[in-house]
């Protein structure tokens, strides 16, 4: 997640992570945001073990200082920890999940919505995606359309 923009990237869905799996998901990452990667500065994570010296190579690789957070205390990453619970009560919660496919399918809906619609207080109440230079028009009218799975209710103005 990106803390300044609250933007949400999903990297990837397996059921059993590996070291190898996850240094290789941060490359994947770094390859797909291109030029994008340069105004990254900092990266926090937790103290999991599949995080290794190679994890962190890959970001130091493009100046992006690793971070961790203190042994045992989710609240020094709170946007992250926020996210997962978000994702986990609006989504994967309400859903059976039939494989990695499915769950991978789904979790990318959910960013989406989540970068796209999902307003956010610490942006006064604007979505990643939204610009906070533009100044929306009212609208007569709102229509619904539903997302990730019939799982949440997007309203948009009708034009």
């Amino acid at each position: 997640m990106e803390v300044h923009t609250r933007t949400v990237h999903i990297l990837g869905v397996t059921a059993h992570p590996t070291t190898a799996w996850v240094t290789q998901q941060a490359r994947q990452f770094l390859w797909q945001l291109g030029e994008h990667a340069a105004e990254f500065t900092h990266l926090i994570r937790d103290r999991d073990a599949k995080f290794t010296a190679a994890f962190d190579a890959v970001f130091a690789s493009e100046d992006i200082t690793v971070t961790k957070i203190p042994p045992r205390s989710p609240n020094c990453n709170p946007h992250a920890e926020r996210f997962i619970r978000s994702a986990r009560e609006e989504c994967t919660d309400r859903v059976l999940l039939f494989g990695r496919g499915h769950a991978e399918k789904i979790l990318h809906d959910y960013a989406h919505h989540f970068n796209s619609h999902r307003p956010h207080q610490g942006r006064d109440q604007l979505a990643p995606s939204d610009n906070p230079n533009v100044i929306p028009l009212p609208a007569a009218r709102i229509k619904r359309r539903q997302a990730v799975a019939s799982l949440i209710n997007e309203y948009h103005r009708a034009i």
